[in-house]
């Protein structure tokens, strides 16, 4: 099958890019471009009670029941466990060959230097690292090189609100719906464990309560579901995405008019 354009998003843990690009991968993916996310890390330390081995069964289930919500084609979870990321020769490897295996035209990551997740900041630096391999057919030779770097994109996340640059704001409006019930199949992270985190657990829905479940998430992760005072647009709900400074050059122009939304 061919497409107008192919989107790698990668993350350290299974329910962050449907939380920070899944409104604008959703729209994507409703004008044909492929979208996959890669996770570098299981998600198996996410939990208050859970053991390691269901859990990380369980977000990848979780994964999964997102990516339906949101068009993604293909989800890939790396088996190493939450909270042990590091931006390592292993892991580099994995990065260059799956972008290579996607064909990736743009990818999505972490900011790399900022304060926030350890993991987060990891998956940032790895994708850093690889995008300068991915053109080299002496690194990673089993799988093809790219013609050309890929665009990358940082997206934001919790450590990253000081730092970020809103170099390209998508208004999300038309897919909020899906990316909120994204969000919510993650239950372990949304009704679960952040909740027990900030001492509101107590208020969490019951699993199956749609509206309820709605209302939660948009209570207490408004800043990356409704639009940042920063942003520009005036749109009530957005995503936003800083131009990186590795990978293919490009401008803000550019990247617009490729994602054509």
């Amino acid at each position: 099958m061919s497409y107008p354009l192919k989107v790698l998003v990668v993350k350290a843990h299974p329910d962050e890019a449907e939380m920070y690009a899944g409104g604008t991968t959703r729209r994507l993916a409703d004008r044909g471009v492929a979208v996959k996310y890669l996770s570098l890390t299981n998600g198996d330390a996410g939990h208050y009670k859970m053991e390691r081995e269901p859990l990380k069964r369980r977000r990848a289930r979780e994964a999964y029941a997102a990516a339906r919500h949101l068009g993604v084609v293909d989800y890939e979870i790396l088996d190493i466990h939450d909270g042990e990321l590091m931006p390592d020769l292993a892991v580099r490897t994995a990065v260059i060959s799956s972008i290579r295996r996607w064909q990736a035209d743009i990818v999505i990551t972490f900011h790399d230097d900022c304060p926030g997740h350890l993991d987060n900041r990891a998956a940032g630096r790895a994708v850093r690292d690889a995008s300068d391999f991915c053109t080299n057919g002496n690194i990673c030779p089993e799988v093809p090189p790219l013609a050309q770097a890929p665009i990358c994109l940082k997206m934001i996340d919790y450590g990253a609100l000081n730092v970020h640059k809103h170099d390209i704001v998508i208004d999300v409006g038309t897919s909020i719906e899906a990316k909120l019930r994204a969000c919510a199949a993650h239950a372990t992270q949304f009704f679960e464990f952040t909740p027990h985190e900030r001492g509101v657990i107590s208020e969490a829905p019951q699993t199956g309560d749609w509206p309820a479940e709605r209302a939660f998430i948009l209570k207490y992760w408004p800043e990356f579901m409704y639009s940042l005072p920063a942003m520009s647009g005036g749109f009530e709900f957005a995503e936003s995405f800083e131009l990186a400074d590795y990978g293919r050059r490009t401008s803000a122009e550019e990247v617009l008019k490729l994602f054509a939304l």
